[in-house]
């Protein structure tokens, strides 16, 4: 059934109860009707035939089917009054005048009356058919001693007979509802298929099921805000992203616990495209899109990809873009020094030539030497030698402090070390290149419950005005890179060092001074 047609039957269905309504109040305002007025009448009529002279002076004495008069002035009361039934009784409730010969010797019923007490009584008396509204007034002698009863009676109307009295008004009742119910259910049906953008129910139910089929099958993640800044659609892979609870739909997102940096970029207009923000370790992708309707800014939808994965693969292929470009320097440096070799044994210099191979093998070894004597975790020494080679070609150098030593480390702790020390020995050589005896210096040191890094460079140091804003994640001095992609290194090196239980700090001293501390498993 069209929505129409639902509110067109909902409107009959209410005016029917209505009219059921108006039907049963009706008949009982009339039976209420019927007794105040109709008694008022046979209770005037009952007065008039206690106050006859006639009645006065023959009811003490008279007896049932003997004598006229009685029966005349109570049958001429009951034609003039209107009334179906008259009775004369005497003290003794003996019926002696009656237009019903059945009552005549028999007892007058009384109900409820009070005329017994010399009080006249109107009301409801039921016999053993149809019930009467019957008015009992007493009969006094001129003494004012009470001699006998004067009953007058009415039928009440039945059922039916009331029905067909409000039957005209009803159905007019019926007709101007039904009329404004139709044009009502018509308007209403109108107005919310325009809300509805002119769908059914049905439509609207398939719909709903289908975009809930769909947002929590997407792998991307998608949450909705209204202009208020509450949430009105977020999937599964949104609230795993960002860490949402199961009943945030509904809530405002300034109540939840989400990063400040994360409800900027979920609130506000964004200026470009893929958007990176690192949710916990996580560098998550986002679009927003504002939302309008009708002219009308209804909230807004962000999407969120997960680009961890990526951006790991990304660092893995800038390492070894680094690594290739460090074995292309040394190749090329290589080839000088054969040239030199070759040159030397032309001009038949030899011994000048086992002296050149020997201060060049001496370079070398000194410096593995030097990292590998003091750092024997293979994945940060690999680290340093690699990044020495690299400060070579950027014309930096890199120095670990005599005072560095740090033994094996077990495999999490290798990872969290190799992130953040690379981290903080590239922004470093990006301080420092280009300046005179630029010089990068890197020390070491093993506790026993972590290992704590120090990075310092001869740098500008730290110009912001607060320093901790450079652990903020986006924020960065150097040109943006694509997509937004620079400011998250020192962010997730805090991240690391505080997911251990330690932490990240950066000091002013002639230069940039970080110091990392990270715990072992189970030392926070």
């Amino acid at each position: 059934m069209s929505l129409a047609g639902q509110y067109l039957v909902l409107q009959l269905l209410i005016v029917l109860a209505v009219l059921v309504a108006v039907v049963a109040i009706s008949l009982a305002q009339s039976a209420a009707a019927f007794e105040r007025i109709e008694g008022r009448r046979a209770l005037s009529a009952a007065e008039a035939l206690g106050n006859n002279p006639t009645v006065r002076e023959l009811l003490p004495d008279a007896e049932p089917r003997s004598g006229a008069a009685l029966p005349a002035v109570a049958e001429s009361v009951r034609l003039v009054s209107g009334s179906e039934r008259v009775a004369l009784a005497r003290m003794d409730r003996t019926v002696v005048a009656s237009n019903d010969p059945g009552m005549l010797g028999q007892p007058l019923e009384l109900g409820a009356s009070r005329v017994m007490e010399g009080r006249a009584w109107t009301g409801s008396v039921g016999g053993s058919g149809r019930a009467l509204l019957s008015a009992h007034v007493p009969v006094l002698d001129d003494s004012g001693e009470m001699i006998g009863i004067a009953s007058i009676s009415r039928n009440y109307p039945s059922t039916l007979e009331r029905l067909g009295e409000a039957v005209p008004n009803l159905l007019t009742y019926l007709g101007v509802a039904s009329v404004l119910g139709v044009a009502g259910s018509l308007l209403l049906s109108r107005r919310v298929k325009r809300q509805t953008l002119g769908m059914e129910p049905s439509e609207i139910t398939g719909l709903v099921e289908n975009r809930e089929a769909m947002l929590h099958g997407l792998k991307e993640g998608v949450v909705a805000l209204d202009p208020h800044g509450r949430i009105t659609v977020a999937n599964d892979s949104a609230r795993e992203l960002l860490g949402l609870p199961a009943d945030c739909v509904g809530k405002a997102l300034a109540g939840l616990k989400v990063e400040p940096a994360l409800k900027d970029v979920l609130t506000r207009e964004q200026p470009a495209a893929d958007q990176l923000v690192l949710v916990g370790e996580r560098l998550v992708v986002l679009n927003r899109v504002p939302i309008h309707s009708r002219g009308r800014d209804i909230g807004s939808v962000t999407t969120l990809r997960d680009r961890t994965e990526l951006s790991s693969l990304e660092r893995e292929l800038g390492a070894t873009r680094t690594a290739t470009d460090t074995l292309r320097a040394q190749a090329h440096e290589f080839a000088n020094q054969l040239h030199v070799i070759s040159g030397l044994i032309q001009i038949g210099e030899y011994d000048s030539v086992v002296q050149f191979v020997n201060g060049a093998t001496v370079d070398r070894t000194r410096l593995n030497d030097e990292v590998t004597g003091r750092i024997h975790d293979p994945a940060l020494a690999a680290l340093l030698i690699a990044k020495s080679s690299l400060a070579t070609e950027r014309g930096v150098t890199l120095q670990l402090d005599p005072d560095s030593a740090l033994a094996r480390v077990d495999d999490e702790l290798s990872r969290d070390l190799a992130t953040v020390v690379g981290n903080l020995v590239d922004n470093a050589f990006d301080a420092v290149t280009g300046l005179p005896g630029a010089t990068v210096r890197v020390l070491v040191e093993e506790a026993p419950d972590g290992v704590t890094v120090t990075v310092r460079d001869n740098g500008p140091g730290i110009t912001v005005k607060h320093p901790e804003e450079i652990f903020r994640q986006g924020f960065t001095t150097k040109k943006p890179g694509p997509a937004g992609g620079r400011g998250f290194g020192l962010a997730l090196s805090r991240v690391v060092c505080r997911r251990s239980g330690g932490d990240l700090q950066v000091a002013n001293d002639q230069g940039a001074v970080f110091t990392a501390q990270l715990k072992r498993g189970g030392a926070a």
